[in-house]
Parts: C-alpha cells; sequence; structure tokens
C-alpha cells in the first residue's frame, strides 16, 4: 500500500511538471489584422507573412506571386492558397511551390500541389504539406532547417486567351509542432534567412555595414535546438524505472525469517 502511494504521488508530480511543456506547444493568435494584401514578384520582392496569417494580393494571370514566411525546428508547415478566378475563363492549372532559405524547392508530403480548374470554376485551391523542419542536417541532404521559406504561386497551363485576365490569390501558413520525435543532436549555427551571411560578416568587423533582406522569425525567437519535450518523457522513463525497481525488490525480498526455522539456528 505504501508503495502504491509513493508511486502515485510521483506519478500526480511529473503530470504537473510536463503540463506546461505541452501547453506551450500550442499556435499562438492568429494575425489577422495586420495580413498583408501584396504580394512580390520574386524571391527578392517576396512579401513577409507570420504563420496564422491570411494575406491576400490581387495579379494578373500568368506572373508569379511570391511570399515568405519563418518555420523552426520541430514544425511541419501546412502551406494552403486559393486563386479566385474571373467570371468567365478556360480550363487552366495553378501550381504552389515551397522553396527553403537556399531556395532549394522541397518536396510536399502530401496535398493538391497543382490542380486544374475547369471552365468558368469561380476558384482553385492548393495545399502543401511539408516536411518536419529539422535542427540540423548533413551537407548533402534536402532536409527543411530552420529559416525563411518561400512560397511561389503561378499558373503553368493557361490559354492564350486568358493570359493577363485579372485573378485573386489568399495564402495562409500553418503548423503542427511535431515535439520530441523530430528532435535531433546538433543545431545550425544561423537560420537560413536573407542577410544572416553579411551579418555575420560585419558582425567581425565593427566598421563593416550589415545588410538585413529579412526580418521575419517566429514570435518567441528561433529556438536553440536543443531543448525538446524527449527531455522530460526521458525524465519521466527514468523516475518509472526507479519506481519499479523499488516495487520489485519490496515483492521479492518476503518478510523475513522464514518460519520453519528454529529460532535458534
Amino acid at each position: 500500500m505504501r508503495i502504491t502511494r509513493v508511486m502515485s504521488a510521483a506519478l500526480l508530480a511529473l503530470g504537473l511538471a510536463a503540463g506546461p511543456a505541452v501547453a506551450d506547444s500550442s499556435p499562438g493568435p492568429s494575425q489577422e489584422g495586420s495580413a498583408p494584401t501584396e504580394a512580390g514578384t520574386s524571391f527578392r520582392t517576396a512579401t513577409e507573412i507570420e504563420q496564422g496569417q491570411r494575406a491576400t494580393a490581387n495579379g494578373s494571370a500568368g506572373d508569379y506571386l511570391y511570399w515568405s514566411f519563418p518555420a523552426d525546428a520541430g514544425q511541419r508547415p501546412t502551406v494552403k492558397a486559393t486563386v479566385k478566378l474571373p467570371g468567365t475563363h478556360a480550363a487552366e492549372t495553378w501550381r504552389i511551390d515551397v522553396y527553403d532559405g537556399l531556395r532549394r524547392r522541397q518536396a510536399c508530403q502530401w496535398g493538391a500541389q497543382t490542380r486544374t480548374a475547369a471552365a468558368n470554376a469561380p476558384s482553385v485551391e492548393l495545399a502543401c504539406v511539408l516536411r518536419t523542419v529539422r535542427a540540423w542536417s548533413e551537407p548533402w541532404a534536402n532536409d527543411p532547417l530552420p529559416g525563411t521559406y518561400y512560397i511561389r504561386l503561378t499558373v503553368v497551363d493557361l490559354p492564350t486567351s486568358d493570359l493577363g485576365v485579372r485573378v485573386g490569390a489568399e495564402v495562409r501558413v500553418d503548423s503542427e509542432d511535431m515535439g520530441g520525435a523530430a528532435a535531433v543532436d546538433g543545431r545550425l549555427a544561423e537560420p537560413l534567412v536573407p542577410g544572416a551571411a553579411m551579418n555575420s560578416a560585419a558582425d567581425e568587423d565593427e566598421s563593416g555595414t550589415s545588410a538585413v533582406l529579412s526580418a521575419i522569425e517566429p514570435e518567441d525567437g528561433w529556438s536553440s535546438g536543443w531543448w525538446s519535450d524527449r527531455w522530460v518523457w526521458t525524465g519521466i522513463g527514468g523516475v518509472l524505472a526507479a519506481l519499479a525497481g523499488i516495487a520489485g525488490y519490496a515483492l521479492t525480498r518476503g518478510s523475513g525469517r522464514p518460519t520453519r526455522v528454529p529460532p535458534g539456528a
């Protein structure tokens, strides 16, 4: 009975300790009020958006529309886009691509990355679920890493008669926190954001000037890369193993001197 009470108290204490770690992984509030209403036309002019924002833009069929957003280690971003088409048009195919801070195209795990809108359809919806962002990777790998990501929306199959017609676009980025299951040992020295290399060079020479091309980052800053909730579960596992050892010893050691042995023996 005593061992049962000790184990129950320990589990309750561990549950209270692990509670804040779970609560901290909940997504932040949406930034709908300050969402941008324009899109860039290249990587260098990409419009910066935060995760949770619904950005809008107007353009012409045939243009390239660019946005950029930050993604940190342990997140699995989902990019969704809606293209609002004019009332009369032929069948056309739209595509959404996502690039990392090194401008490497990142593959989608699933989602309708390319979709064809039927003639006179009011809109077409696209989606791309990226792989989980890793805190560190081998130089030869193409894994998604923390930093800036670029969204490119364009039409890939368009009749000449519809070239240049006005269209509207909406994009939104949300992320799921994958937790310790996606944690790796090691981290990047700097996130893959535009201007990071130039900033590092400017720090060595105080007389130099730093060029910052992007200022977006997660609301609570970039993660250090070493902490994850798997440390909490590792600690819980260690405590449970110790309690199991104590319980096993108490159950197998018996009640002391066997009753069949004479007292004087």
